[in-house]
């Protein structure tokens, strides 16, 4: 399973919730009509089916199969969600999917821990790294700063301060 998001608060009171794609663009979870909702290392994923999306301005909000009041959302709160490694296409050369750069540890050339990447902005001119750590740092993701990105290892080596 690879997470592409996150369920957050509900949305009204029909069962609708906002999700945080760690997707490129808003809406790119919605290419996928199943999702599997879980916490990743924590076992079983349940399968649901998207009954309803919408984009607004904020953010993604989408009602699941089955969950059809508040009470049911807000049992949904918290928990990723995700789709097959096999579902999706295969990524080009130094090219990742951004779910797949969530949780990996950012260090400078010094071996200087900056924090873990909790989410990606796009910006329009390029994407940006957001790193939590002993602060939230943005940390661009272009060539000149990104040293080195290693998902087996669970680390990105970047060119970039800790006092920046």
């Amino acid at each position: 399973m690879v997470v592409m998001g996150q369920v957050g608060a509900p949305f009204g009171v029909q069962g609708w919730v906002n999700v945080r794609p760690f997707t490129e663009t808003q809406d790119a979870l919605l290419d996928y009509p199943d999702w599997w909702l879980g916490r990743e290392g924590a076992g079983a994923w349940q399968r649901v089916q998207v009954a309803d999306a919408d984009l607004h301005r904020w953010g993604l909000i989408v009602r699941l199969q089955g969950c059809s009041d508040r009470e049911a959302a807000v049992q949904l709160k918290g928990l990723q969600v995700a789709v097959p490694r096999q579902d999706l296409p295969a990524s080009g050369s130094g090219q990742y999917y951004w779910a797949d750069l969530v949780g990996l540890v950012v260090v400078n050339k010094l071996g200087i821990s900056l924090g873990t990447v909790t989410g990606m902005i796009e910006t329009g001119a390029n994407d940006v790294l957001e790193v939590s750590g002993d602060r939230v740092r943005l940390i661009p993701f272009v060539g000149h700063v990104i040293e080195t990105v290693d998902c087996v290892a669970g680390r990105i080596t970047v060119d970039w301060g800790e006092d920046y």
